[in-house]
């Protein structure tokens, strides 16, 4: 059976998003119920849907409160959910942060932690450190997110601006035991980083916070690097025995993403190739490898011949320098028609997990032989869009965009490039 090129990549997509879903991962890593109370608190942009499979799978009574993005709740019976603002904190998040607190502050050592947390779960647990407000840390979030920094570097700053991230919910929680059941959108899995960590030892500090702002050029708010230079009130860190008590679950990663589609392309007749799970750099950067590889598939059938495709995931960055909207994925995939040049046979998407490219409410979009050429018919020049950060207005002219709402989970991006012989 021949092989429709776009079919296929949304099914490779649909079926990395569908082996991250709650309900599927949550069942085999629950842990023992205890003694006494079982209190629930989460944040990401998954936290409702794992509560929601949470409630169904528990044996006990349950209670708690977890933040998740707009748009992104799901009905639960005991569990409250609390929706707030992302990639940039709101008061919302600000006063679930400061009640998830307060409801971990009372608990005793037969008692249970059950933390849910997923990717986007930083930006949506904003409560500022003692002495900065809510404003600051929204200034610093947006200026970091247009920079062009890592997701480790960004959630460094987060840590050190904040009340309850960088393991402090876990030691307020103390000595009750602290399960986090998560699902990783960072590279390399780092609990640490996913969320900033709100119940994990941080081995950051707020020397490498102030370096990360001085690396970009934010030079602000004053109040902002004034508590970074105090240095007071560090992190905790590993080893430190309030989160004696504290462990962390992995349910869901983007590797597994990857192989799920990959198994899905094999059924399909098509070879995959993961790339990695853990791609870094900026997005039309990676394009441009990404498009030499699969240039040298087409042409010399190697590392093996069409058809073919390769998959990758991980996190790229986009430094905003024009007037457009960002996204990576869609940028990712503007540079990557602009370094084919229109060569035939080689179709690509990529896309958030999440369902939300940037600020977005596109997931992300399709690559064909023929991008270049319709957009130029539409009068929307790729190579200028391009450098405006603006790729979303091309695939949104093109009608190329991939719009899934809101998945309910997120193992961040997911990128596969699809070639095909003569």
């Amino acid at each position: 059976m021949p092989v429709e090129p776009r079919a296929l990549l949304r099914s490779l997509f649909d079926a990395a998003v569908a082996s991250a879903t709650p309900r599927l991962r949550l069942p085999a890593c629950l842990p023992e119920p205890p003694a006494g109370r079982t209190l629930v608190v989460g944040a990401g942009k998954a936290a409702a849907a794992m509560a929601q499979a949470l409630e169904d799978l528990w044996p006990g009574p349950l209670t708690g409160l977890v933040v998740t993005r707009y748009g992104h709740a799901v009905p639960c019976r005991t569990i409250e959910v609390a929706e707030a603002a992302h990639p940039v904190p709101d008061h919302n998040g600000e006063r679930a942060a400061a009640r998830m607190l307060a409801l971990v502050a009372d608990l005793g050592p037969d008692d249970l932690v059950l933390a849910l947390v997923s990717g986007g779960g930083s930006a949506l647990l904003s409560l500022p450190a003692p002495g900065l407000t809510l404003a600051d840390k929204q200034a610093v979030n947006a200026a970091l997110l247009r920079s062009g920094a890592s997701i480790v570097e960004i959630n460094q700053v987060r840590k050190h601006l904040s009340a309850i991230k960088g393991g402090r919910l876990a030691a307020a929680a103390w000595p009750a035991r602290v399960v986090t059941l998560v699902i990783s959108d960072v590279p390399g899995d780092d609990p640490a980083v996913i969320a900033s960590g709100p119940t994990v030892p941080d081995g950051s500090t707020f020397a490498e916070a102030l370096a990360v702002l001085e690396r970009y050029g934010i030079a602000g708010p004053a109040g902002v690097l004034d508590h970074l230079r105090r240095a007071a009130n560090e992190t905790p860190k590993p080893g430190d025995p309030r989160l004696a008590r504290a462990s962390t679950v992995l349910i869901a990663t983007p590797q597994q993403a990857l192989e799920a589609a990959a198994a899905t392309a094999r059924q399909a007749g098509v070879t995959p190739f993961i790339l990695g799970d853990a791609i870094e750099g900026e997005a039309r950067e990676v394009a441009r490898v990404m498009a030499a590889i699969a240039r040298q598939v087409r042409l010399r059938g190697q590392p093996a011949p069409p058809p073919l495709v390769l998959l990758s995931g991980g996190e790229t960055t986009v430094t905003l320098r024009g007037d457009g909207r960002g996204g990576r994925n869609v940028e990712f995939l503007l540079a990557l028609a602009v370094a084919l040049d229109g060569l035939p046979g080689v179709f690509a998407l990529a896309g958030d997990t999440d369902g939300v490219d940037g600020a977005e409410e596109v997931a992300g979009a399709v690559v064909t032989p023929d991008t270049l050429a319709r957009a130029v018919a539409l009068g929307l020049s790729p190579r200028a869009r391009l450098d405006a950060n603006d790729a979303h207005r091309v695939f949104a002219g093109l009608g190329d965009q991939v719009v899934t709402g809101p998945t309910l989970t997120n193992v961040n991006d997911f990128r596969a490039i699809l070639v095909l012989g003569d």
